[in-house]
Order: structure tokens, then C-alpha cells, then sequence
């Protein structure tokens, strides 16, 4: 099973960026972090890094559930999406899959919240 899945757009880096939080706030999500990857690797490193960029996105009523069902799995929240330069004229967009990441926790009350989760992440990414 992949961890992830993705989609290629031929768009500017920073529309893709529009198009991807607006759709996540589409199915209910809200970003709640936003990590620009090149400008933490030019300031820490000194080096020269793609754009990458990582959205923490949240959908609050899943979130909430999952926290009751499993006082741990904060340390998997929020989803994470990607969105990085791939080509001078491709942008991938990825998000992850959290049925594939929450296998290693053994509550099967997880199991429904992450595939009702997944399916909006999906919902995002072929929307695109």
C-alpha cells in the first residue's frame, strides 16, 4: 500500500498552492501549518532547495474523533500536503494516506475515522 498519492499539474508553483488549500477548504479542511521547505534549507543550510512546500491541513470534526478514539495519534496530526516544483513546468501535489499511516496503531476505531479522512484528501487531489 503507498503512503501517499499525488497528482502532476502543469501550473505555476504558487497557483498550485491556491488551488490546493482551496480545495482542501472545499472538504472541510483548514491549514494549520505551512512550512516553506526551500526558504528553512536556504536560511539553515545555506543551500539551494526546490520550491516545497508542506500544508498541514485539518478537518476538525475528524480530528476531534480520532483524538477521543486515541489520546496519542496527535503525534500523526495534522495530514500533510505537498506541493513542490517537480519540472519547470510541473508542480506535484501529494497528500498523505492516513489508512496507510495509521496501520501501526492497533484501535480499530481509527479504521473508519481515516478512510472517511482519506477519501476528502483524495477528493482534493482529483479534484485538481
Amino acid at each position: 500500500m503507498s503512503y501517499y498519492f499525488s497528482k502532476i499539474l502543469h501550473i505555476p508553483f504558487s497557483e498550485a498552492i491556491l488551488k490546493v488549500k482551496a480545495q482542501l477548504r472545499q472538504q472541510g479542511f483548514g491549514v494549520l501549518t505551512e512550512v516553506n521547505v526551500a526558504e528553512v534549507m536556504e536560511k539553515k543550510l545555506d543551500v539551494d532547495f526546490r520550491s516545497y512546500t508542506i500544508l498541514g491541513a485539518c478537518e476538525p470534526s475528524s480530528a476531534y474523533k480520532a483524538l477521543e478514539a486515541e489520546d496519542k495519534i496527535g503525534t500523526m496530526l495534522p495530514c500533510n500536503v505537498i506541493v513542490q516544483q517537480k519540472e519547470q513546468d510541473s508542480v506535484e501535489i501529494a497528500a498523505v494516506d492516513p489508512v496507510a499511516s495509521m496501520q501501526s496503531i492497533s484501535n480499530p476505531l481509527l479504521k473508519d475515522i481515516a478512510e472517511q479522512v482519506r477519501s476528502k484528501l483524495k477528493t482534493v487531489i482529483d479534484s485538481l
